[in-house]
């Protein structure tokens, strides 16, 4: 197999980068996060999967109706209470203890590392690792746990059965 090599803007001429004098090293990650506001009657928990509703808040998604599928991301925060702002991730890894994933992916000791998470038809809010399969619920992914406490988050379209 051939050497490759990286190429690089250098004084506005892209050029190879020579690895005898130039190296590269940085870290390359991306995570988005939007401050919502809660506007679901109840707090939301780290990890809820979240809608953007009518009112430009969040609520808590579900794979069972059109109106609460499409999933704008996870909850970052500890939690958001009722009427309050927090941080929703949409996309990267986001972390939490395994107890807290217990709670919002029906496990227990976290999550399965390697394991596919959708969203839940049956409990608003929850990520479950059995995709939906009833006629008229929605097999919307969620993301992959990369360990008990860490899922990457790559929300994909919903899919209606």
């Amino acid at each position: 197999m051939a050497l490759r090599k990286p190429l690089a803007m250098i004084a506005g001429q892209i050029e190879q980068i020579d690895p005898a004098v130039d190296t590269l090293d940085a870290v390359a990650s991306e995570v988005d996060i939007a401050n919502l506001t809660n506007n679901n009657a109840s707090p939301i928990v780290i990890g809820n999967a979240t809608y953007t509703d009518a009112g430009g808040g969040v609520d808590l998604a579900q794979a069972n109706a059109i109106a609460t599928v499409e999933v704008v991301g996870l909850v970052k925060d500890a939690s958001i209470s009722a009427a309050a702002n927090g941080d929703v991730q949409t996309d990267g890894v986001i972390s939490a203890t395994t107890g807290q994933w217990d709670a919002v992916a029906g496990t227990t000791g976290g999550l399965a590392a390697g394991t596919v998470y959708y969203l839940s038809p049956t409990t608003a809010g929850e990520i479950t690792s059995t995709a939906p399969t009833a006629v008229g619920q929605f097999v919307v992914r969620i993301g992959i746990a990369l360990s008990t406490t860490e899922l990457e988050i790559s929300i994909l379209e919903p899919i209606k059965l």
